[in-house]
């Protein structure tokens, strides 16, 4: 009964046993070396890999070779099958009979002579062709046993095949099978053929790969006359050179070249001990199938191999993280904040009477002020116009005026939030995110805002004001809402119509940038990767696109957020500095009233003098406080300013990373891994 294969028991796989299969415990070879063995394992992990990322067709190949390895392993490993293969007329079946030491292969001067494979078996010391001739489709009444049974060739199968230049189709296709599932070739050539295109061009150089388990014979020496064998041979050579077939000489490995006559017995010792030694090593399977490997991973080699080093480096990594840093405006917020501290501050450290102004104002009807004027932060990179003069509330009113810092407002300026005095700042900003960052009276941001062109935006680019239409044509649409032409606002002015160049839409300028810094990160990626590949990477990160601006419209709202209210934390120098501002408030109150009880006669004439020192101290005293707090507060001011641009680009790069760079990262993870496992299998 013939010895069958066992596949490995857990125990094995856990103590490290090597092989895809044993043997059953009748004895017998490994069925896969260890080299092998991880090649084959490192194969089938690389199209696990890869079935989302390839082409089925692109991996059909390999999906075969490791096909034919496990049917391979899976049968006897005591014989190694050997097929004998050569045009028409080259005496293939003679050396076949010569070998097997009878007339085992029809020969004559017919042609095609042999029209089906003919097998001729060494029984080994266990039984086991049997299932090895099956799987070439060997028929039964077409198997042999050699006439002497000599032990040199024991667990040899020599195949006899038909002829590859066969004028019979079926006998062509029936050669090329065969040729893909035994373990060597012997190719047979006569002196008249050797150089045949035919062979040349659709055998052995295809196959060169192959040259460790192949066999090259001229046979039909005796026709050749004199030293003529010895040149054909050197001519032979010289056309398997050419073919990349590499040629076992000085104990290289390669094929073996040899020159025999079947008809005489010249040489066929000479082969027969060449077969033997072969035969006896009992690797043509693990050569052929290592083979098979090689050309596998060869085919797929220009879909694994990068052309240049791959992977996103920090300065991509930064660039990305500016980009998007620039589309949620996070230095425009951070100057915001940068004047909120300081509005803050002098509205802390000024005097009563400055605190007084500012709330009369801000309880205007129309709320206009004097004093700095600011768009409220808005999503999506949206910065404010830092014009100063007459202000505009969030109810829509303008105020003209030129910018803070030498700017120049770009005309009326609908903004988001009004810096009435000082006391009107938050109030201000408060109305404006009423009235234009959420659109109470139903018109898109675009239609509600005019002002100068973009400062950064999401493309980028522009002036350095803003306009501040900004979070409610981002958050309602693709695009926003467009106002109809000459809408009108609230307040009875006119709105902006479609064509005024003014009206910036939030969102619409916002996506470019985004898509730009996606797609400019993706291509960064993608460069120098294996098309295959390159398109994943680029995938990954147009979904990772997909919902980003929103995403940073809501970083930059809640950055928005966490400043409404100002600094957390106040400093104890605004205490001390309102407490000496009102006790000069309190001087000057005293002086003044004095100086008026001296001229209406209340008081002595003389008092005047007495009342002139306070009123003075008091007078001068507290704009001089409020001038030395602004310088003091200068120092601060830049650093909450940069903390809050610091805070919103973190967010905004932490969503960016989220979204693009991780997914983006995944991808070339999943490269670099299915990269080891191909060059595992191709053994470099």
């Amino acid at each position: 009964m013939e010895a069958m294969v066992q596949p490995r028991s857990p125990a094995d796989v856990e103590s490290g046993g090597g092989g895809a299969y044993r043997w059953a415990a009748d004895g017998g070879r490994r069925a896969v070396g260890g080299g092998l063995r991880g090649r084959l394992d490192a194969l089938r992990e690389l199209i696990a890999l890869s079935r989302t990322r390839l082409d089925g067709r692109t991996l059909e190949g390999a999906g075969r070779v490791l096909e034919t390895a496990d049917e391979r392993y899976r049968l006897s490993g005591e014989h190694t099958v050997v097929a004998i293969a050569g045009a028409t007329g080259s005496g293939k079946s003679s050396l076949f009979n010569a070998l097997a030491g009878a007339n085992r292969s029809q020969v004559g001067p017919r042609r095609p002579t042999t029209a089906e494979p003919v097998a001729c078996v060494w029984p080994g010391s266990r039984p086991g062709a049997d299932g090895l001739l099956h799987r070439l489709g060997v028929p039964t009444h077409r198997r042999h046993v050699p006439a002497d049974g000599s032990s040199e060739l024991r667990g040899l199968i020599l195949i006899d095949l038909p002829d590859h230049d066969s004028s019979a189709t079926e006998h062509r296709a029936q050669v090329d099978r065969m040729l893909e599932l035994v373990d060597a070739v012997i190719w047979v050539v006569d002196p008249e053929k050797y150089a045949d295109a035919v062979l040349h061009e659709r055998y052995l150089r295809p196959l060169a790969g192959y040259a460790e388990v192949m066999f090259v014979v001229l046979n039909q020496v005796d026709r050749l006359p004199g030293d003529a064998a010895d040149q054909v041979v050197d001519d032979l050579r010289r056309l398997l050179d050419e073919d990349g077939l590499a040629l076992g000489e000085h104990g290289e490995p390669g094929a073996a070249v040899l020159a025999l006559s079947a008809a005489t017995g010249r040489g066929v010792g000479e082969l027969r001990e060449a077969l033997g030694q072969f035969v006896a090593e009992r690797g043509a399977a693990d050569r052929r199938l290592a083979a098979d490997v090689d050309a596998a991973t060869e085919r797929l080699r220009s879909v694994y191999v990068a052309q240049s080093r791959v992977g996103l480096t920090e300065r991509s990594r930064a660039e990305f993280d500016d980009r998007l840093a620039e589309a949620v405006g996070a230095v425009a917020t951070g100057r915001a904040a940068e004047r909120d501290w300081l509005r803050y501050a002098e509205r802390a450290c000024g005097s009563p009477w400055s605190r007084m102004r500012g709330r009369r104002g801000s309880r205007g009807a129309l709320g206009f002020g004097v004093g700095a004027t600011d768009v409220g932060m808005t999503g999506a990179g949206l910065t404010g116009v830092g014009t100063a003069g007459a202000g505009t509330t969030g109810a829509g009113t303008t105020g003209v005026g030129a910018s803070r810092g030498g700017r120049t407002g770009a005309g009326a300026a609908d903004v988001g939030r009004t810096d009435v005095g000082w006391g009107g700042a938050a109030r201000g900003r408060r109305s404006g995110r009423a009235g234009v960052g959420r659109g109470q009276d139903g018109r898109g941001a675009a239609g509600q805002a005019r002002a100068g062109l973009s400062r950064t935006g999401w493309n980028g680019d522009g002036a350095e004001e803003l306009t501040a239409g900004g979070r409610t044509g981002i958050q309602q649409g693709p695009v926003g809402r467009q106002p109809a032409a000459g809408h009108r606002r609230a307040d009875g002015a006119a709105a902006a119509g479609p064509g005024d160049a003014s009206v910036v839409d939030g969102r619409a300028a916002a996506r470019p940038v985004v898509e730009h810094a996606v797609r400019t990160v993706a291509a960064e990626a993608a460069h120098g990767l294996p098309a295959p590949w390159a398109h994943a990477v680029r995938d990954a990160a147009d979904r990772g696109a997909y919902g980003l601006p929103e995403a940073l419209d809501k970083v930059a709202a809640e950055a928005e957020e966490s400043l409404r209210g100002g600094p957390a934390v106040k400093p104890r120098w605004w205490t001390v500095a309102a407490s000496l501002q009102g006790m000069l408030s309190v001087l000057q109150v005293v002086g003044v009233l004095w100086l008026l009880g001296a001229v209406t006669g209340v008081g002595e004439a003389t008092a005047w003098i007495s009342g002139l020192l306070p009123a003075v101290l008091g007078s001068v005293g507290g704009p001089a406080l409020a001038w030395m707090c602004r310088v003091v507060a200068r120092g601060p001011a830049r650093r909450y300013g940069q903390d809050a641009e610091r805070r919103l680009r973190s967010a905004a790069a932490a969503c960016g990373r989220a979204r693009v760079l991780e997914p983006v990262a995944a991808e070339l993870l999943r490269y670099r891994e299915v990269r080891e496992q191909y060059a595992v299998a191709s053994g470099v």
